[in-house]
């Protein structure tokens, strides 16, 4: 039962012949392991020995440390039931826990564990639970646990079937007791007293059986039954940070062939082995071989496609993290003066005034780098003196929602103001006007300034705060979730550096939604430590913290907010000599308080910082090194032996330390600042200021003959940017900067101002906002400049087709979006009501024909020159109809997709017509993604990815005919051009798009180049036009090109998450989208402008079209087909399909073409491929040629 996880096997099985056996697994020497740690066949690794059973049996916490990931009394005795275990290390096993843990936490790139502990508990029964005697009807579950170690952290991964837990309680005492899951650190022993207590500890499952069955349905990872944690570093689990995705992404949906089946098939026997993510078990020899492939990929797979992952409402049960204190390890080196800078290529001969006055300049082989000397501390650009308080001033704009409010309370460039008391760690922060709505809601926050403490902690030994290490310029980036809400905050912060009163200077900008806090409570929060890891130029921490609000009325709450940022700054890279920053430090900070000040519109926050060891360890005893010395406030503590210090006052003061005064320079050196200047003392330094007529010299020092400056003229002004700012020069050397009309703010800083939200457009009109401007347009149906709007008369079908037909015309070559004219045009006549008049007549052509109220043509009325249709001759009948195609009434509906099948709803306007939707197709076995319509021959096209193929059937009735059956993965988007009788198709597994003709012949790759993840397609026949959308997640875009693959653009690729869906209205010429990544539905023109954004906040779309005034898009989530009124921006109808299961692509089927003309109608005199371009066609010949094919540009 024991061995080195090097020296028995790579995999061990474990039995259970005495369900009090237990494995021991020891690490090696020469290898990193987590922790000593011990596996049980009861669903748990323990990291201490474990207690007997009764012990910890239904109970969690327990009392010893273990991570819990099906912890319930589990029989493996009956020789089904198994318990493997391996180390692992390969590349393909370390590149799957990567890629595991980069989806839980998308912010973290520096993942790189070097070792993994893979643990499979396969088909294990609950203890005590009989069957019919030879156990295969017994209910099995299994799980996996890996733990993945790097030098600085830990994680922990959890699988769960994914088809579900077959049983969720095991015997306990009696009584059927749920299973629990979670992590414990177990009792913990005081420092100073015998006594123990319970440690930290986070449960994944609670008490009840619903939270357990969660366990194989829900995710902190975006992949259902597949939970993942940082779980700190050996031996404790110094945190427990969960990961952030906790919505199922797109991975759970479709993709190449990696499809989730609606299977009607009976679920497995209860016998029969459950999906695992890792093998289990693996011979020593084949240690050096490849990672097996994952199976065939239209089975059910833990790896589903990567789909960019898109937030969703919370999880209905959240953990419980619980953060405690650990002492520091002592460390003998004391931490000496930094040495970094900003990069340079020169020397310090030209550039030595770049760093602080309190540093010294460094040449070396590739340039120069700033010391901070003896006395001070930073990176050298920026350097402050020891133990002298420090203060940060700064502005703070934000754009807040509050609780369930619809509308965010905004401010702008309100006061920030911070003191730290340097040689204690305390930090002090204010920020001002703070409106009420606000106020208390931001109590929680005390990190929103407490970077400051981080900037400038006590130092524990052997370990430096951020202002040592980076200085003072940096970029900061935080993500706050609070739980049980799931409510998110951003806060981004830019550090400037220290300013001429020594004093670091910060802009911070809040943008999302807080969960509210009552007006009047009081808000406390607990002590927390978050884990600082040190990488090249960039600084990631976590943590989670917890905080109590006490309510008016008594009642007390305790909430959780989980905390991730990330810091970035710029070293100096010629610095040869290699600084030894820790790569992990611990900020512990307690003593922490936080007020809204009503009254004065103030919120204040108060906290202690340390910095030191990430490691268990008796606290520091030195008085330096807990703060409690007795030094002057400006004074640095130096330690000594034992708990012996010294106190020496900072540069600038003088006294012995326990009391500091500051010394005047400028009284007892009065020609320090040279000549034509005047000193001024201030608290540890002093400032010279040429007097007027005077001006400094480049060196900085010397004050020579101020010769006026125009610095509006120079371009050496700190104005705003000048499309924002206006520089004012007023005589000598002064200017005025002012914000542009349209902007506010100082000058120095000016922000848009956002006209569309003063309501400045007539109501019926739609606002565009863009910087410094905006702009007001009249939705369609109305008429007028946007600042008055005024309906117009609704035309009929007939007279807008007579006015797209003219306006198209008249419009000359001066419209990029133009159909190319035909010879001549029919232009359809109306009645005097509007209406087709019954005969139609083509003069160009000299012929006639009989028409329908929809102005479709009648078949066989068309009659030669000089001759008028006489009589209606019946339409030949139709081909019958096959059991399982349903053929549709006359009139326009929608067709969209579920697995399976093909469904049909009639609209009435725009109005679906729910009960009369019924199948229009049964496909048993397949799944079909995206649709498309042929309104010439009523055909329905689709695309379908477990074949692959491309088919099509009548809606009149007729037979399913395949046209395109190899050389396919998945085909994900369909186009049709009803014109030129051509259809596209995109493929995003051979990352590609192809043409052919409507039979699938004469195929043809347009695009094979630049595309990751290609999906919806959209054809403009009338201009020859192409529109795709790639959801690559390094870099989601839509893009056009002509249909011959000519002029290639990239219309969009700002603010883009997963656009799933597109489609293209030729009336409006709107080209509109639906991204499940912004969880928006947009439109612009076809050439990028005039972006607006129609809906917001919808759930998972995935296809999308247009009809009229309706959009209408099919919804994973939600499992429907919403429709939304895109002149009112609003959602006006949702139809739910009987049978529920996620719906794909949605198509429409018009009751007539719209008219519109390409040179390729008549396939343009080409051998093989006639393609559409704005300007004309290309004849191209396919991929497979037969000799024949000739290629021209007309």
């Amino acid at each position: 039962g024991e061995g080195s996880l090097e020296h028995v096997f790579i995999a061990t099985i474990l039995q259970k012949f005495c369900r009090k056996m237990i494995i021991h697994v020891f690490p090696d020497d020469n290898t990193f392991v987590i922790f000593q740690s011990q596996i049980n066949t009861n669903g748990f690794l323990a990291v201490e020995e474990p207690k007997v059973e009764s012990e910890y049996l239904g109970k969690m916490p327990a009392s010893f440390g273990m991570i819990a990931i099906f912890l319930g009394d589990l029989d493996n005795s009956d020789g089904v039931g198994k318990v493997y275990y391996r180390q692992d290390s390969r590349p393909s096993v370390l590149l799957r826990t990567i890629d595991h843990i980069s989806q839980a936490f998308p912010q973290d790139d520096e993942i790189k564990p070097t070792h993994a502990l893979i643990i499979t508990w396969e088909n294990v029964a609950a203890h005590g639970e009989h069957g019919r005697g030879d156990g295969l009807d017994r209910k099995r579950n299994t799980f996996q646990l890996v733990v993945a170690s790097m030098a600085s952290a830990s994680y922990a991964i959890l699988f769960y079937p994914r088809e579900g837990l077959q049983y969720i309680s095991t015997p306990v005492a009696g009584q059927s007791v749920p299973v629990h899951a979670g992590f414990s650190q177990g009792l913990v022993q005081a420092w100073f007293s015998w006594s123990s207590s319970q440690g930290p500890y986070y449960r994944i499952a609670t008490d009840d059986e619903a939270s357990v069955r969660q366990l194989s349905e829900e995710t902190n990872s975006g992949r259902r039954g597949v939970w993942v944690y940082e779980i700190g570093t050996s031996p404790f689990f110094s945190s427990i940070t969960p990961g952030l995705v906790t919505n199922l992404s797109p991975e759970e949906g479709v993709a190449v062939g990696q499809v989730e089946q609606v299977s009607e098939s009976p679920p497995r026997n209860n016998g029969e082995q459950q999906e695992i993510e890792f093998p289990p078990y693996e011979h020593e020899e084949e240690e050096e071989t490849p990672e097996p492939e994952l199976p065939p990929t239209i089975y059910p797979v833990q790896y589903q496609p990567r789909y960019p992952v898109v937030p969703e409402s919370p999880q209905t049960s959240y953990p419980e993290p619980v953060q405690t204190s650990y002492p520091e390890s002592v460390q003998t080196s004391y931490p000496e003066s930094v040495q970094t800078s900003y990069p340079d290529s020169e020397t310090c001969a030209s550039n030595r005034q770049k760093c602080s006055s309190f540093a010294d300049c460094k040449d070396y082989t590739n340039g120069y780098c700033c010391h901070c000397r003896p006395g001070f501390y930073g990176n050298g650009k920026d350097c402050v003196a020891e133990g002298k308080p420090q203060r940060m001033n700064g502005k703070v704009s934000g754009r807040v929602f509050v609780g369930n409010s619809p509308s965010p309370l905004e401010f702008y460039n309100n006061d920030l103001h911070s003191y730290v008391v340097a040689n204690d760690g305390r930090a002090y922060v204010a920020i001002s006007t703070i409106p009420a709505g606000l106020g208390p809601s931001l109590q929680p926050l005390s990190s929103l300034g407490g970077v400051i403490g981080w900037a400038f902690a006590l130092e524990q030994p052997g370990y430096e705060n951020g202002f040592s290490i980076i200085g003072g310029v940096f970029s900061r980036q935080a993500e706050v979730t609070f739980l049980p809400g799931n409510e998110r905050l951003t806060i981004k912060q830019e550090f400037k550096g220290v300013d001429e009163h020594d004093h670091l200077v910060v802009s911070t900008e809040l943008e999302g939604r807080l969960p509210e806090v009552p007006h009047g409570s009081t808000v406390q929060i607990d002590p927390y430590k978050e884990l600082y890891q040190y990488g090249s130029n960039r600084i990631t921490s976590s943590s989670n913290r917890d905080y109590t609000v006490s309510l008016l009325d008594g009642s007390v709450q305790t909430k959780t907010y989980q905390w991730r940022q990330t810091i970035t700054y710029q070293s100096c890279p010629n610095d040869e000599a290699v600084r030894d920053v820790q790569p992990t430090q611990q900020l512990s900070v307690d003593q922490i308080f936080v007020m809204y000040d009503s009254g004065n519109q103030l919120i204040r926050y108060a906290m202690s910082n340390k910095i030191g060891s990430i490691h268990g360890g008796p606290p520091e005893q030195n008085p330096c090194f807990t703060g409690r010395h007795g030094c002057d406030t400006n004074a640095a503590c130096r330690p000594g032996e034992g708990v012996q210090f010294t106190c020496k006052c900072s540069t600038g003061f003088t006294g012995d330390g326990r009391q500091c005064y500051d010394i005047d320079e400028c009284r007892e050196t009065p020609e320090i600042c040279g000549s034509h200047a005047v000193c001024n003392n201030q608290p540890g330094t002093f400032r010279c200021e040429c007097v007027d007529g005077f001006q400094f010299a480049s060196n900085g020092k010397t004050c020579v003959v101020d010769r006026p400056i125009d610095h509006c003229q120079r371009g050496t002004n700190n104005c705003d940017i000048p499309e924002r700012a206006r520089c004012s020069y007023t005589g000598a050397s002064a200017y005025i900067c002012s914000c542009l009309s349209g902007f506010v703010g100082d000058g120095h800083t000016c922000q848009d101002i956002d006209e569309c939200e003063q309501g400045r457009c007539h109501q019926d009109a739609v606002c565009y906002n863009a910087q410094g401007s905006f702009t007001c347009q009249c939705r369609p149906g109305f008429h007028g400049d946007g600042f008055q709007c005024a309906p117009e008369l609704e035309k009929t079908q007939c007279e807008r087709d007579r006015e797209s037909i003219q306006v198209s015309s008249d419009t000359g070559s001066f419209s990029f979006f133009r159909p190319r004219p035909a010879v001549s045009q029919y232009i359809p006549t109306c009645d005097q009501h509007g209406a087709y008049e019954p005969t139609q007549c083509h003069g160009s052509i000299g012929q006639c024909w009989c028409v329908d109220g929809n102005g479709q043509e009648v078949p066989n009325t068309r009659t030669g020159p000089g001759q008028r249709p006489l009589s209606v001759i019946p339409p030949p009948i139709g081909p019958t109809t096959r059991p399982d195609v349903s053929p549709v009434a006359p009139g326009t509906h929608l067709l969209f997709a579920q697995s399976g099948k093909i469904e049909h709803i009639p609209l009435d306007g725009y109005s679906m017509n729910k009960g009369e939707a019924k199948a229009l197709l049964h496909l048993p076995d397949r799944v079909v993604i995206a649709v498309a319509y042929d309104c010439v021959e009523k055909m329905v096209y689709w695309t379908d990815i477990t074949g692959p193929s491309i088919s099509k059937a009548s809606l009149e009735g007729g037979d399913i005919i395949s046209l395109v059956t190899t050389d396919l993965e998945s085909p994900e988007g369909l186009a049709i051009d009803y014109l030129a009788r051509l259809m596209f198709w995109t493929d995003s597994m051979k990352d590609r798009i192809e043409v052919a003709k409507l039979d699938g012949s004469q195929r043809r790759v347009l695009f094979d180049t630049d595309l990751v993840n290609p999906r919806p397609i959209v054809a403009d026949p009338s201009y020859g036009r192409l529109y795709w959308a790639d959801w690559n997640r390094d870099g989601p875009k839509i893009e056009m090109s002509n249909m011959d693959g000519t002029d290639r653009t990239v219309l969009v690729k700002d603010d883009l998450g997963l656009p799933n869906g597109l489609t293209y209205d030729p009336e409006s010429q709107q080209l509109c989208w639906a991204d499940a990544g912004t969880r928006k539905v947009q439109c612009m023109d076809p050439n990028g402008r005039n972006r607006r954004t129609i809906v917001e906040g919808i759930q998972y779309p995935f296809a999308i079209v247009s009809h009229g005034r309706n959009l209408y898009y099919t919804d994973w989530r939600r499992e429907a087909v919403v429709a939304v009124d895109h002149t009112t921006d609003r959602e006006t109808d949702e139809f739910l399909p009987q049978k529920r299961s996620r719906v794909y692509g949605i198509a429409t089927t018009p009751t007539q073409c719209p008219q519109a003309y390409n040179y390729c109608s008549n396939n343009g005199g080409c051998s093989h491929l006639c393609l559409p371009r704005r300007s004309g066609f290309t004849c191209r010949c396919p991929d497979v040629v037969d000799g024949s094919c000739v290629e021209r540009n007309l």
